[in-house]
């Protein structure tokens, strides 16, 4: 299981998409919210995706490809 906590900005065009919920679904990672600052014109969240390796980077892939800028914070594998 490989553990990724990634930095994501949303501009203010995805402020009210469920991007996180999206991704949740797409890939086989478990979403966790860790800390998150949203208001009507911009919005951030500091979220950490859990999974296997591969799944976690098309998640990241996935977020980019939905128009919000994603920066990893930490990555953790257990091997």
């Amino acid at each position: 299981m490989a553990s990724m906590k990634v930095h994501i900005r949303f501009p203010e065009n995805k402020i009210k998409e469920p991007v996180i919920y999206q991704i949740g679904h797409e890939f086989k990672v478990v979403t966790n919210v860790r800390r998150a600052d949203v208001r009507e014109t911009t919005g951030w969240m500091d979220v950490e995706l859990t999974g296997e390796s591969t799944e976690v980077e098309r998640a990241v892939a996935g977020l980019r490809t939905k128009g919000v800028i994603v920066d990893p914070i930490e990555l953790e594998l257990d091997v």
